[in-house]
């Protein structure tokens, strides 16, 4: 490759950093030289946070995701020796170009560069100017749930909401598409000989804020419901889907987790759902046949009275954090192994920084077909996993009707 392409193109990388002009760099094609194995795609966008505009670093592994935020100069310094070394395709998005970087294997390649048609304003996240999301900013339904202002920006104290709304669409996009339920990168459109609805269910919905944005970008072939045990927000999240066309393909029932009856679906969402109510959520999808499980789980507190330390993580765990934090870890990567001998393949990996919420585990398990049970090594592993730490029962493995000790 002519040294003067990858020059290029970390000048434009540089200059869109530094002007504010970022609106993404994806990184691929993982280079036979990487260290890492497991790694697949890099993804770069620009933050803002209280300590001032960030650059977020998405590192998505074959089983897990990780996000970082770092200053723009640091970040740069990270990502500069990987573009063209341990990955091979480098694209960076601009209002007003586009630029790919093809490396080969043999060191040959090439650079374009295409000009947008149009150049609309700016990336950048401050509030003073909008930014192209998945999830418009003007959409009328985010400013009846006081999302955003009449200028499609964040109202005082939602800029964090409305980060959390588009990383979501985001992530529920990707996932889906892993599954097969949707064409990757697409909406689903309706009409005469289109497959059958895509259903999906969103678990303790609240206001509907995650729920809206799902049903507003999958577009009318999903038929999208909202499970919410407080009536007075399923009447005002009806209220809302109808007065702005979203109605009826997505709804809202009253309902808690462990009781609603779910039939044929095809993804479940639950985030935030407190303690055992995550166990709930996923037994419930298993039972209903859902391709596609998403969790966010809160409040692991089941097997924290449970947890009998081996003697070499005793003294340690005599600090009540030190067992909060394992109870979490331990409780999640349980569910997980569950999920695994259940038929699922899982993933682990942070929904949103942790300068947005402090719950951002996100478990994601997608269907393989694989029937419940058939993996008798790893029903060994989770046994052994479980009498390690001392656990004798679990309520995703109740209602899986899976037996902790033999």
């Amino acid at each position: 490759m002519p040294p003067d392409a990858r020059n290029h193109f970390l000048a434009l990388l540089r200059s869109a950093v530094h002007d504010g002009m970022l609106v993404k760099l994806t990184l691929g094609k993982r280079s036979p030289a990487c260290p890492d194995g497991t790694l697949h795609n890099l993804f770069v966008r620009p933050v803002t946070l209280k300590a001032g505009p960030h650059l977020s670093l998405l590192w998505r592994h074959a089983t897990r995701d990780i996000t970082k935020n770092h200053p723009p100069a640091e970040a740069l310094a990270l990502i500069e020796p990987l573009i063209g070394g341990d990955f091979l395709d480098a694209h960076l998005f601009t209002p007003m170009q586009t630029a790919q970087l093809e490396t080969h294997s043999d060191g040959t390649g090439r650079l374009s560069v295409k000009t947008a048609a149009s150049s609309p304003a700016p990336a950048s996240e401050n509030h003073d100017r909008a930014k192209a999301h998945l999830i418009p900013g003007d959409a009328p339904w985010l400013r009846a749930l006081g999302v955003t202002n009449d200028r499609g920006l964040p109202r005082e104290g939602m800029a964090h909401k409305f980060r959390q709304i588009q990383k979501f669409t985001e992530l529920l996009a990707t996932l889906l598409a892993e599954a097969g339920l949707t064409p990757a990168g697409s909406e689903l459109t309706a009409g005469a000989g289109e497959p059958p609805p895509l259903r999906i269910a969103d678990m303790g919905c609240g206001k509907g804020y995650l729920t809206f944005a799902l049903a507003a970008h999958l577009g009318p072939r999903a038929e999208v419901a909202g499970i919410e045990a407080r009536p007075e927000l399923v009447a005002l999240c009806n209220d809302l889907a109808r007065d702005h066309g979203l109605a009826p393909h997505l709804r809202f029932a009253a309902g808690d987790i462990a009781s609603v009856a779910l039939e044929n679906l095809d993804a479940l969402v639950a985030l935030h759902a407190c303690d055992t109510a995550t166990d709930d959520a996923l037994a419930k999808g298993i039972a209903a046949g859902a391709r596609l499980l998403v969790v966010s789980p809160c409040c692991q507190k089941e097997l924290r009275r449970q947890l009998a330390a081996p003697d070499v993580l005793a003294e340690a765990l005599q600090h009540g954090i030190f067992q909060e934090r394992q109870a979490e870890f331990v409780t999640d990567a349980l569910r997980a192994l569950l999920l695994e001998w259940a038929g699922y393949r899982t993933k682990v990996f942070e929904f949103i920084s942790t300068e947005h919420t402090a719950k951002n585990l996100m478990i994601a398990a997608i269907k393989t077909g694989r029937p419940r049970g058939s993996d008798t090594a790893l029903a060994g592993r989770l046994r052994a996993f479980a009498a390690f730490y001392g656990i004798r029962r679990q309520a995703l493995a109740a209602r899986l009707d899976f037996t902790l000790v033999d």
